[in-house]
């Protein structure tokens, strides 16, 4: 790869104010305002430098217009990586982005990256209790909970519950939503439909917690 040819401390100030300008307003600045920025006399004191940075090779001039001065392909992209990372770091900071899990491969992490369909970005006051990820909905089995199939369950990491938390939890090979109960010393996951039985977890039963509903988001809301 090759390197940046050797700039003055003067070129390197002005190569530097090339890239703010181009990152910051999309255009390069004119002969005039780099001779402002820079304290110089004349307009013509700031294109000598060009035509020295030009004859480095770091910069393209254009005849025929103020803001004639490219960047090289390096450089562009440069900016481009950094506004990339600006960006993602505002979205960070304004939103809150929540893996959606799919489905479950038997005994792997919830988290695991395969089971990540895509990320979406929520506002961070959209649950009272900040969720870590949404899982989707399968099934009608908690119809009468208001949770229904391919809806959006915004969970939070957890590994116990209190009777009458609705969790997710897996059981042997499955990960499923249901209302947690437990009664003497005995699991039981209770749906929110008629139509469903209770599960009784076994003695022997593979179960765990993974986490608590946190809230909901319907998939018409993200259309």
């Amino acid at each position: 790869m090759l390197t940046q040819p050797r700039l003055t401390d003067r070129q390197q100030q002005i190569y530097d104010l090339i890239q703010n300008a181009i990152a910051l307003t999309g255009s390069p600045p004119t002969r005039a305002e780099i001779a402002t920025a820079l304290g110089f006399k004349s307009p013509n004191a700031a294109e000598e430098h060009l035509q020295a940075l030009a004859r480095k090779g770091v910069i393209e001039l254009v005849s025929g217009t103020s803001r004639g001065i490219r960047l090289k392909s390096d450089a562009l992209q440069a900016i481009q990586t950094a506004r990339q990372k600006q960006f993602a770091t505002s979205m960070a900071m304004l939103n809150l982005a929540l893996p959606l899990i799919g489905r479950v491969a038997a005994g792997s992490p919830i988290l695991a990256q395969e089971h990540i369909e895509q990320t979406y970005y929520v506002e961070n006051n959209l649950f009272l209790q900040q969720p870590d990820y949404l899982l989707k909905v399968r099934g009608m089995s908690m119809r009468d909970a208001g949770i229904w199939d391919g809806d959006l369950l915004a969970v939070q990491t957890a590994k116990e519950a209190k009777n009458g938390q609705i969790v997710v939890a897996r059981l042997g090979d499955e990960v499923t939503v249901k209302r947690f109960m437990r009664v003497q010393n005995t699991i039981e996951l209770h749906p929110n439909n008629p139509d469903f039985q209770p599960i009784v977890v076994q003695p022997n039963d593979t179960f765990e917690i993974e986490g608590l509903a946190v809230g909901l988001i319907r998939n018409t809301m993200l259309m």
